[in-house]
């Protein structure tokens, strides 16, 4: 079977492999036939995982052209993010010098 078995460290960087794994293969094995865990060094437990963007459990069975993902932890609350960027916005607007309006 082709599978293709990817994860981002970081934002606009991706470690992608394509793997031939025979029939009944796991996502677990997947994952140790990668060496993404070891190159990343990601934790042997916990990891939250997916196939074509559902999640899944590392015994979970594979079909020939799955791709499997591995999803790295949040650093921000995406709310406190928005907060945070619409909070920057309205400072920037407002250490704008003003136009004249119409007379």
């Amino acid at each position: 079977m082709n599978i293709e078995v990817v994860y981002c460290p970081g934002p606009g960087v991706c470690d992608r492999l394509l793997l031939n794994l025979p029939a009944g293969a796991t996502v677990a094995d997947a994952l140790a036939a990668s060496g993404l865990a070891e190159r990343h060094r990601l934790p042997d437990s916990g990891l939250r995982l997916g196939v074509w963007c559902k999640p899944c459990e590392v015994h979970s069975l594979l079909r020939e052209r799955d791709r499997v993902e591995v999803y790295r932890p949040l650093t921000v609350d995406p709310k406190e993010a928005r907060r945070q960027r619409y909070q920057q916005h309205k400072q920037s607007l407002a250490a704008r010098p003003k136009r004249p309006g119409p007379a």
